[in-house]
């Protein structure tokens, strides 16, 4: 286990309290949670039929397809500087 001090932190998420642990910041936990909600209520206006569940699949869905378009584009970006380096 990590010797880094947790930090708890409530945060609200469409409507429902939690209490998040972690060894960053209380802004930055209080940041990602808010961009959470933020996607979480994007994704309700356009299908406001869907349950919390659901709509919290497609939230993550959301976020892992970002995170992954991200990590490419970085990918790219470092081995086209290692190409710089040679």
């Amino acid at each position: 286990m990590s010797n880094k001090q947790k930090n708890r932190t409530t945060v609200d998420i469409y409507g429902q309290a939690y209490v998040i642990m972690g060894s960053e910041s209380p802004s930055h936990i209080r940041h990602v949670a808010s961009l959470v909600d933020n996607k979480m209520r994007e994704i309700s206006s356009k299908n406001p039929n869907l349950d919390a569940s659901k709509l919290a699949v497609l939230t993550a869905v959301n976020a892992v397809n970002d995170y992954l378009i991200i990590k490419d584009q970085l990918d790219r970006l470092q081995s086209e500087l290692l190409k710089e380096k040679d």
